[in-house]
């Protein structure tokens, strides 16, 4: 079956705006929800736990949208590079509230602001893939001007999320995209606009999605001396 890019920027723009909106809405109704119990309940116990709800998911929500600017948004689009640190400061705090933990190799350094962005769709897809929870580990090596980007997953029932696996690389002409789907789809459009060949695969029970310039071709001449070696 061929893979296509024809979503339209208005198309992709609105879906990913709703991704975002469902990420952040159940903790912001949360804090709505305390706010009430403040306003109509004077038991001590339960405006302590309202105050204990508000918090944590003021916390999330937070966490959610500081992430969201710089894997979705156009965060930092005055530079063109962002800090890693930075990077990884997000994905531990979106991370604090999930079933899975950060484990992360990458070098203290700046980097191509989109390389920021691949890397953090990538932590999503790879926390995706370990619903149960696991550890999600991120490996960034090689030359920072054209990077690896690799983000391994290692959990109970790890598997290829539907929606990756059907649109990281390209769109179906017969599959819908929704907003589910949108992020993983991104991503792929974000590894291509870089140049990069992006990957999702099983190797034993462990999820690896992959970012990396492809090999050049070789030429005629290096073709000749294998055949010869």
């Amino acid at each position: 079956m061929s893979k296509t890019d024809d979503v339209s920027p208005l198309e992709l723009a609105a879906l990913m705006c709703s991704r975002v909106c469902h990420d952040v809405i159940s903790p912001v109704g949360a804090i709505i929800n305390g706010l009430e119990v403040l306003e109509d309940d004077d038991d001590p116990e339960m405006r302590a736990h309202a105050m204990e709800l508000i918090t944590k998911s003021a916390t999330q929500a937070s966490a959610k949208l500081q992430f969201a600017r710089l894997a979705f948004g156009a965060a930092g689009s005055a530079a063109a590079e962002l800090d890693l640190q930075d990077a990884r400061k997000v994905a531990e705090g979106l991370m604090a509230s999930e079933k899975a933990s950060l484990l992360w190799n990458a070098p203290v350094a700046t980097i191509g602001k989109d390389y920021v962005k691949l890397l953090l769709n990538m932590i999503l897809i790879g926390m995706a893939a370990i619903p149960r929870g696991g550890e999600v580990a991120v490996l960034v090596e090689g030359e920072l001007s054209n990077p690896l980007i690799r983000v391994t997953s290692a959990g109970q029932a790890a598997r290829i999320p539907e929606e990756t696996a059907k649109f990281l690389n390209g769109r179906d002409p017969d599959r819908f995209l929704d907003a589910r789907a949108a992020q993983p789809h991104f991503t792929g459009l974000v590894a291509t606009s870089l140049g990069l060949k992006i990957n999702a695969r099983m190797e034993g029970e462990m999820f690896i999605i992959e970012a990396k310039a492809e090999a050049p071709a070789p030429t005629p001449l290096e073709q000749s001396q294998g055949s010869n070696a």
